[in-house]
C-alpha cells in the first residue's frame, strides 16, 4: 500500500476512535469550561486534563526515543508571531463559546442530527481557508512578517523530562479534584484513549507514512484547516489526494454517528430563529480566522500542540482560554439571557 493511502486510512481510524469515544464521554472543552464557570463542576475539564497528560507523555516519549522528531511539526518553528498567535487564540476561544462548541464538537453534534452544527462547520471551513490561502491571506502573511520574533526552543534533555513530569503531575492533580464517582471510570479511560490518539497521529504521519520521495507533513489531531480541506475535497475530489486531516474529519463523523446510533439518541435539530443562525455563523467564522492565525484549535493547539511542549502552543492555548473566559464571564460575555433573547424572543427582559 502506498504511503499516502496508509496515512489516509490511519487518519480515518484515528478520527473514528475520536468521534466514537468523544461522543460517548461528552469530550468538549467548551462545555467543560461552561460547566466550571457556571456550576463549579470540574469533571469535563478533568477529562481534558487526563487526555492532555497522556498526549504529553506519549509525544515526548516518541520524540526522546527517536520514533519521530517533533521539530518537524508546525508547532515547533524557529520564529513566533507572539501577538498574532495570542490574538488568534482569543478569537477562537470567543468563537467556540458563541457557536456552542469547537470544530471537533460540531462534527460530533452533526453526526447526531444537529443541523446547526453544519452551519458552524461551513462558516469555520470557509473562514479558515480565506485566512490561510484566500482573500485574507495577504493580511495574515503581513501580520506574521511584521510581528515574528525568534521562538524560544522547546525543552530538551533533562529539562524536557522535568517539564514533562511537572506538567503531567499538575494535570493529574487537577483531575483528582473533580470529585469522581464510581461510574466515572469509563469516561476517564475514554479520555486517556483520546490522549493516545495524539502520539498515534505522529506514528501514522511520521513513521507509517514515511516516504523520502513523497514526504507527508508530521501531524496529529487538529480540526481547523482539516475542516476546510474536507469541504474542498467534497467539491474537488477528482483533483485532490485524500490526506490525513480530511480522512480524520470523515472518521470523526462516522465514529460519532455510530455512537449515536448505538445509543439511540439521534435527533434532527435546527435553528429556532434567524438570530441563532447568525450567532452560529459568527462563531464559526471567528473560529476559522482565529484558528488559522493561532495555527490550531482547542484540540490542535490545546491538546496536540501542548503535547510538543512548544512555547507557541502554550501561548495559543492561553489565548483560547482567555477568549472563552471573556465570552463566559467577561464584559462581552454571551449570557444565558442573551442566548434566550436570540431564540425567537424567549427570555427577553
Amino acid at each position: 500500500m502506498e504511503s499516502a493511502s496508509v496515512v489516509a486510512w490511519g487518519g480515518a481510524a484515528i478520527g473514528l476512535v475520536f468521534g466514537f469515544v468523544g461522543q460517548r464521554i461528552g469530550f468538549c472543552l467548551t462545555s467543560a469550561l461552561r460547566s466550571f464557570s457556571t456550576k463549579g463542576e470540574r469533571r469535563g475539564l478533568a477529562l481534558f486534563a487526563i487526555a492532555l497528560a497522556v498526549a504529553i507523555l506519549g509525544s515526548q516519549s516518541f520524540d526522546a526515543l527517536g520514533v519521530v522528531s517533533l521539530d518537524r511539526s508546525l508547532y515547533r518553528q524557529p520564529t513566533l508571531a507572539w501577538p498574532v498567535t495570542a490574538a488568534g487564540g482569543l478569537l477562537f476561544g470567543y468563537g467556540m463559546v458563541l457557536a456552542n462548541g469547537c470544530g471537533s464538537r460540531a462534527l460530533m453534534l452533526l453526526a447526531g442530527g444537529n443541523l446547526r452544527s453544519f452551519v458552524v462547520l461551513v462558516a469555520l471551513g470557509i473562514a479558515a481557508y480565506a485566512t490561510l490561502t484566500g482573500v485574507l491571506a495577504p493580511v495574515r502573511v503581513w501580520l506574521l512578517a511584521a510581528t515574528a520574533a525568534p521562538a524560544p526552543p522547546a525543552p530538551d534533555g533533562t529539562v524536557r523530562w522535568i517539564a514533562t513530569g511537572a506538567a503531567i503531575a499538575a494535570l493529574l492533580a487537577f483531575a483528582a479534584t473533580a470529585g469522581w464517582q464510581r461510574n466515572d471510570v469509563a469516561p476517564a479511560l475514554g479520555a486517556a484513549a483520546i490522549g493516545l490518539l495524539v502520539p498515534a497521529g505522529w506514528l501514522v504521519t511520521g513513521v507509517l507514512g514515511a516516504d523520502e520521495f513523497d514526504p507527508v507533513p508530521l501531524a496529529a489531531l487538529t480540526f481547523v484547516a482539516p475542516i476546510g480541506e474536507a469541504l474542498q475535497y467534497l467539491m474537488l475530489a477528482t483533483g485532490l489526494r485524500l490526506g490525513f486531516g480530511t480522512a480524520t474529519v470523515a472518521g470523526v463523523l462516522i465514529g460519532a454517528a455510530a455512537s449515536v446510533l448505538l445509543a439511540g439518541t439521534a435527533e434532527l435539530r435546527g435553528f429556532d430563529s434567524p438570530q441563532q443562525m447568525v450567532r452560529a455563523m459568527a462563531g464559526g467564522g471567528l473560529m476559522g480566522v482565529g484558528g488559522a492565525l493561532a495555527l490550531g484549535c482547542s484540540i490542535g493547539q490545546g491538546l496536540t500542540g501542548l503535547s510538543t511542549l512548544a512555547p507557541g502552543s502554550a501561548l495559543a492555548a492561553g489565548g483560547i482560554l482567555l477568549g472563552a473566559y471573556i465570552a463566559l464571564r467577561g464584559p462581552l460575555r454571551v449570557t444565558a439571557a442573551r442566548v434566550a433573547s436570540t431564540a425567537g424572543g424567549r427570555g427577553r427582559r
